[in-house]
């Protein structure tokens, strides 16, 4: 777990998107290292139900939604002072029969940017205050193998073309860039995470390794000790090129 502070003291993490796939066996690897896991989701039955699979706390929040958002930092600080991890994992892909850039709909373009790119902003602000009291507080943003413009522009045979997912990752990838910047010279670390082609809902499950398998990478960063690093972009292979 992160160095410093009171070693008795309960370690606290969000796992946003936490209901089911990489989210869920996140929060459940969490648990297993003796972290005090808040699931957070937007679907409340949903997210209930599995909070109650590993006997921990829900709360619903739609990574869309300005007032769910400020509602749910209000119920999480509520529970306690400070937040250890934030694992802003909520996403979404919808543009499974839209590979020609020119066919997505801007409406799909929107849709996948609010979730993917201002969710994770709007999340990471509304929590921030809470990781600040932290002794050493983690941030991990769920990326993409798909984000890296290197690869791309490498034509990668793994590299699909989904013009609002991949963008959208690319952009959040910048955006843990810019908070790790800000974050300068503070005990908070930042990192962007490419947990590697799951089979989950989000891909119709055409994933080549299971959520579980998938889950490692994240909570190993959320995890991160003192001198781990910040402001990269991570995969089981290591750094993966911007």
């Amino acid at each position: 777990m992160p160095d410093g502070g009171d070693p008795d003291r309960m370690t606290r993490a969000l796992v946003t998107g936490a209901n089911k796939g990489i989210g869920f066996e996140i929060a459940k690897a969490l648990r297993s290292h003796g972290v005090d896991v808040i699931i957070a989701a937007r679907d409340r039955k949903r997210g209930a139900e599995a909070a109650r699979a590993l006997d921990t706390p829900f709360v619903q929040l739609d990574v869309t939604d300005d007032q769910s958002v400020a509602r749910a930092a209000g119920e999480v600080e509520s529970g306690g002072a400070t937040l250890d991890i934030l694992v802003n994992n909520a996403g979404v892909l919808l543009e499974l029969d839209h590979r020609d850039p020119a066919l997505v709909p801007i409406e799909l373009v929107t849709r996948t940017f609010d979730t993917n790119v201002f969710g994770a902003i709007r999340v990471t602000n509304a929590f921030l205050p809470l990781l600040r009291r932290a002794p050493a507080a983690r941030i991990v943003n769920v990326s993409s193998r798909l984000a890296s413009l290197t690869r791309a522009l490498e034509g990668t045979p793994s590299h699909l073309t989904f013009l609002a997912y991949n963008s959208s990752k690319t952009a959040l990838n910048a955006v843990t860039l810019q908070y790790a910047i800000a974050l300068r010279g503070t005990t908070i670390k930042i990192n962007a995470v490419d947990p590697g082609h799951s089979a989950t809902d989000i891909n119709g499950r055409m994933g080549d390794r299971p959520p579980a398998e998938a889950a490692r990478l994240p909570v190993r960063l959320a995890l991160l000790p003192d001198d781990g690093p910040t402001g990269a972009f991570i995969s089981n292979d290591g750094e993966v090129p911007w």
